[in-house]
């Protein structure tokens, strides 16, 4: 699998570069600044995740999202925000130009493999789009219609669940994410169900929250992708 780490700083992007490294065996390439990253991307690299800074010289890490989501050949790739900022509007405008996760400075393993793993949570245990549309009776234009308001409720769903949390109320949070869980289940990620429903009856703070999103939002994109790819589309 390939992984691209964007980062103007140096040392910042070697740290990255060895945490991603000690999750697994990853085809790890690298890039100086959003720019660099794009010309790579242009040029045919096709990494399955990129880490990329958010402030950066020449492009920065928003602009180079924003091309990334504007190209339909690269937006299955998941794309991870990395910055010191950790404010609920940076995070919110990174999810609704369709950031797959967000990492805060200073980096740590347990927090980039959270990402690592929710790239790959719903890989064996998704169903076949075929046999979700079978099972719910609709067509696969309906069930792009589906994925999309999924994707847009997941996207909303994180600075009210954080704020939530934050407030203690623990149990209205916990409401919330039973429906999102309800609606991983309806479409047949079961994969990203399972990350959700631990959340419901283990802990549950920011930490475990973020990455358990994330998943769901990655699953519900690379679903819409098959869906796309189906000939009687």
């Amino acid at each position: 699998m390939k992984v691209l780490v964007v980062d103007d700083d140096v040392v910042s992007r070697m740290v990255l570069m060895h945490l991603v490294d000690s999750c697994g065996a990853y085809e790890v390439y690298e890039a100086e600044d959003g720019e660099d990253a794009w010309e790579q991307l242009r040029q045919g690299l096709r990494p399955a995740i990129c880490f990329c800074d958010l402030r950066m010289p020449r492009l920065s890490g928003m602009e180079l999202l924003a091309r990334v989501k504007a190209d339909a050949a690269l937006d299955g790739m998941r794309f991870v925000l990395a910055s010191s900022a950790n404010d609920h509007a940076t995070m919110a405008q990174a999810n609704s130009l369709g950031a797959g996760g967000y990492l805060v400075k200073p980096f740590e393993q347990d927090m980039v493999l959270a990402q690592m793993a929710g790239l790959a949570a719903h890989t064996e245990d998704t169903e076949h789009p075929l046999a979700t549309m079978e099972r719910l009776g609709i067509d696969g234009e309906r069930l792009l219609v589906y994925l999309g308001g999924f994707d847009s409720q997941l996207m909303a769903a994180g600075a009210p669940l954080a704020a939530l949390l934050a407030a203690g109320e623990h149990a209205e949070a916990r409401q919330r994410i039973e429906r999102l869980h309800a609606g991983c289940v309806t479409l047949g990620l079961a994969g990203a169900a399972a990350r959700l429903d631990a959340l419901g009856t283990g802990r549950l703070d920011g930490e475990s929250l973020q990455p358990a999103l994330a998943a769901a939002l990655v699953a519900v994109r690379e679903q819409a992708a098959r869906v796309r790819q189906l000939p009687a589309l």
